[in-house]
């Protein structure tokens, strides 16, 4: 059964916010174990969306990608959050735990997308009424998914580039981290060339497939 738009939209919310929530949440909680509290001390160790919505990022972004997916079909879902703030010299080994504290918001949405497929799985046990429930956990496997790929992408500002910049010597980091200030060009420069969508939708396919094979889930 298609969708209409705001059919769409209830689908999608709350695995978007969730997502982008809990990716923010967990640098800032990293962050804190490592010697940084300012994320904790300013309260976005949280799991409250309020404390880390973007009203352009988490709302308006995903809401116009949804709706040009309708009208165009196809388009790639993402999204982003206020960031959290992290000092890097509060930091015990300040670049090597920039990588570890990047690598935390990555890795809490694959967490995410483990979690929707074993709440997908149960569905499918015990049965659920209706198609809603089902849809938005199929929505959360591809939306923290594909966050996760997307900011994996060795870019800077994205979570990828940080892991790549703390993996560097010292040398190569600095004249790297030089790039951040075009990040968004590049990344813009990726999307338009569909360079993009062709690295991560392949290792979103993958993920998809790897978490229906673990929860022995049917198409």
């Amino acid at each position: 059964m298609d969708l209409s738009l705001p059919q769409l939209i209830a689908v999608y919310a709350i695995p978007v916010i969730f997502a982008i929530t809990l990716h923010e949440a967990a640098h800032g909680f990293v962050a804190a174990r490592l010697g940084d509290r300012t994320a904790q001390l300013q309260g976005r160790v949280t799991l409250n969306p309020l404390r880390h919505i973007d009203p352009v990022g988490t709302l308006l972004v995903p809401v116009l990608i949804l709706l040009a997916s309708r009208v165009l079909g196809g388009g790639m879902l993402f999204g982003w959050a206020k960031p959290v703030p992290i000092v890097a010299s509060n930091l015990r080994s300040p670049r090597r735990d920039m990588g570890i504290v990047a690598a935390a918001g990555p890795l809490a949405n694959l967490a995410m997308a483990l979690g929707w497929g074993l709440a997908l799985k149960l569905m499918t046990m015990f049965g659920s009424d209706g198609e809603f429930l089902p849809r938005m956990a199929i929505a959360g496997i591809f939306v923290n998914l594909a966050l996760a790929v997307l900011n994996l992408v060795p870019v800077p500002p994205l979570d990828g580039g940080r892991i790549v910049n703390s993996l560097l010597p010292a040398r190569l980091a600095v004249g790297f981290s030089r790039l951040e200030p075009y990040g968004l060009l590049i990344l813009l420069g990726l999307l338009a060339t569909g360079v993009l969508g062709f690295v991560v939708a392949p290792l979103v396919d993958v993920g998809v497939g790897v978490i229906a094979a673990l929860f022995s889930l049917s198409d």
